[in-house]
């Protein structure tokens, strides 16, 4: 079989692609990875692996592919696509682990949904979902009724979200990043209490349940 897809490639980018494959098979290939910076050829390079993987034995129905935006993954998996279906001589491939984190997540959690507690026609909130039930609440609470302006709903999820995936108290994220909410430190905390406090222990429920599942051999 003609490796046509290789041609273009330099020589950093052709040890990336060829890496693991041996002898016709890559059955035996062992996981590598790649330090690229902007502009090196990233998405190339995986496309032509993944096309090299498939012609040396690999079901592409096994490859999972990801990456940040919706944008980055309808590229990289039309030129998957097209690479290897060309390397193969075929007209059309199914890559269904192809696509962004949240989508490959969200499919993942929707399939192991009644093992873990959920229905699996669940909705997920996007951050301006989240701002609008803060500021539904906000708005209960009084807060938006005051003297003194309190922040507005976007700013109250920045807080929290910083403080999750910082792990630092609500007092600490106010010193560091928003000194200028400070004087509602306690206002703040009882809103992100009433907000988020649930979500957090359902979260928390849920990753005690993905442990069973992840662990369970059945």
């Amino acid at each position: 079989m003609a490796h046509d897809y290789l041609t273009d490639l330099n020589q950093e980018q052709r040890r990336a692609v060829k890496h693991g494959v041996k002898d016709g098979s890559a059955l035996n290939s062992r996981p590598l990875l790649v330090i690229a910076g902007a502009g090196s050829g990233k998405t190339k390079t995986l496309a032509r692996r993944v096309a090299h993987l498939v012609a040396n034995g690999i079901d592409p129905q096994r490859i999972l592919l990801l990456t940040f935006s919706r944008r980055a993954a309808l590229d990289m998996t039309g030129r998957v696509k097209r690479i290897t279906g060309a390397a193969m001589g075929i007209a059309e491939i199914d890559l269904p682990w192809a696509g962004t984190f949240h989508a490959v997540g969200a499919r993942i959690l929707r399939e192991f949904a009644d093992r873990i507690g959920l229905k699996p026609s669940f909705t997920i909130l996007d951050r301006s979902d989240a701002a609008d039930l803060m500021d539904v609440v906000r708005h209960d609470l009084g807060m938006s009724k005051k003297e003194s302006r309190f922040p507005r709903k976007d700013t109250c999820l920045a807080i929290y979200s910083y403080a999750i995936n910082s792990g630092a108290t609500i007092k600490a994220t106010l010193q560091n990043q928003f000194p200028w909410c400070i004087e509602w430190k306690a206002d703040l905390r009882n809103l992100l209490r009433i907000c988020c406090g649930e979500a957090a222990a359902e979260c928390s429920r849920l990753r005690r349940s993905a442990v069973g599942v992840v662990g369970n051999d059945e």
